[in-house]
């Protein structure tokens, strides 16, 4: 055991009292392993049929459920379609209670690799603006590509300071969630070597940046907004601690009840919400305020709209490939022609926005080139062209690796797994050039 673990159970033993037998009777069990359904890409029964395996629901969230399979979720055509988020399911316990609602503006300020920002815009259903931000430019392309895979219409995704961020969006949203980064006590079981990296040096750093974080995010609440902070850490100076110094130092917050029937009540009589294994779950604390004070919002209106000739084109090369509504509002970054997310944005020209909306197409000579992600977002019923194949299809595992496969069809067709899309291909004589993006593709 390493020299840093007796100091850490020695404060768990101290924190559960007569509990701490059970607590470590769990570490000898496997981890909770779970999958979220994509409600914007399928229902329960679609996603059932799709996989090899059972789920089992989870109190956690409507969309979670608990897997007891050990199969590499990767490969599965389910999962290249964004179908499911791989999520253990206590893990959607922040976003349940931050209970975002449709046409809502929802920012998650520390949000890769993107499991909360799905789970947000899933219950959101494409309406509303979810922002997702990750200051650590690394973990950014994680985040952007989960975003793409689970087709999420209505997100911005950028890498910004959160106090730049909050700063230039004051009084914004109707919600944020701070899901913040800590010690990490509640994965341990998961990942056993990630205790010897544990000090009580570094609980206190986590604390005192978990509280820059929030005295951060409170810029963005509107008044009458909601603000939940959450940590996957059992850590009392990291949970409690932090909502204490938080409460203290913000007058014009109140802690609100949490009306769910999962986990347990914090440690110092709070209306906090405390997870343990025992409670069926890794580990999560998370706790929701209220702004009760006012907050002016200084946020001008996003006005740079491409209504330029790529933009007719773009129009056009919608209208060829999809039967729904052409959408109005494109953004030009670069050489990449967006769709917007619909209704009213921000003005998010000075932040460093990598992503808003959904890839239309990319700029080639003489010609634009549709985008993997403009496919993900769309459902098969939009498509004026389509294979669909089940989920065992030795055809549909050969796109999966990059191949070409047999297709009557011409032009672009999309592909999808039990009527979900998983990507596309240009056809002509007979075959389909596959355009599944190569990083994405199974290797065997």
């Amino acid at each position: 055991m390493a020299m840093s673990a007796p100091a850490f159970f020695e404060r768990m033993k101290a924190q559960l009292g007569g509990e701490y037998e059970a607590y470590l009777g769990t570490r000898h069990l496997p981890p909770f392993r779970g999958a979220r359904l994509n409600p914007l890409k399928c229902d329960q029964r679609t996603l059932a049929e799709s996989l090899p395996f059972p789920l089992a629901p989870s109190v956690f969230s409507p969309y979670s459920y608990y897997v007891g399979s050990q199969e590499k979720f990767g490969m599965l055509p389910a999962h290249h379609a964004g179908m499911f988020y791989s999520q253990e399911p206590s893990a959607a316990s922040a976003a349940t209670v931050l209970d975002p609602q449709p046409g809502e503006q929802i920012l998650d300020l520390c949000a890769s690799p993107g499991g909360k920002a799905t789970q947000i815009a899933g219950l959101m259903m494409g309406r509303g603006l979810v922002w997702a931000n990750e200051m650590v430019k690394s973990r950014t392309g994680q985040l952007l590509s989960n975003l793409e895979r689970l087709g999420v219409v209505n997100a911005i995704i950028s890498c910004c300071h959160p106090q730049q961020l909050c700063s230039q969006l004051q009084g914004w949203f109707d919600r944020v969630l701070v899901d913040a980064p800590c010690s990490g006590e509640g994965l341990f079981r998961r990942n056993p070597e990630a205790i010897k990296q544990w000090s009580p040096q570094a609980v206190a750093a986590c604390a005192s940046r978990q509280l820059a974080i929030l005295d951060s995010a409170v810029l963005a609440v509107r008044e009458g907004g909601v603000l939940v902070y959450s940590t996957c850490t059992f850590s009392q100076e990291e949970n409690e601690g932090v909502v204490k110094r938080f409460l203290k130092k913000h007058p014009d917050f109140q802690a609100e009840e949490i009306p769910v029937n999962f986990g347990r009540p914090d440690l110092q009589g709070g209306l906090a919400r405390r997870i343990y294994p025992m409670d069926g779950g890794e580990g999560h604390f998370v706790a929701r305020f209220r702004r009760i004070g006012k907050n002016q919002c200084r946020v001008d209106p996003f006005r740079k709209y491409f209504v330029g000739d790529h933009a007719r084109a773009g129009r056009q090369l919608y209208a060829e490939l999809f039967s729904d509504p052409v959408p109005r509002e494109m953004y030009l970054d670069e050489d990449c022609l967006t769709l917007l997310p619909p209704g009213e944005l921000p003005d998010f020209t000075p932040l460093n926005v990598l992503r808003a909306g959904v890839e239309l197409a990319h700029l080639r000579p003489k010609r634009l080139e549709p985008s993997h992600g403009l496919f993900m977002s769309r459902p098969y019923t939009a498509c004026r062209q389509y294979l669909n194949f089940s989920h065992n299809s030795p055809e549909l595992a050969a796109f999966l690796r990059g191949e070409e496969i047999d297709c009557r069809e011409k032009g672009y067709v999309a592909v999808c797994v039990n009527g979900v899309t998983v990507g596309h291909g240009k056809a002509s004589g007979g075959r389909l050039k596959n355009h599944y993006p190569k990083g994405l593709r199974n290797l065997k």
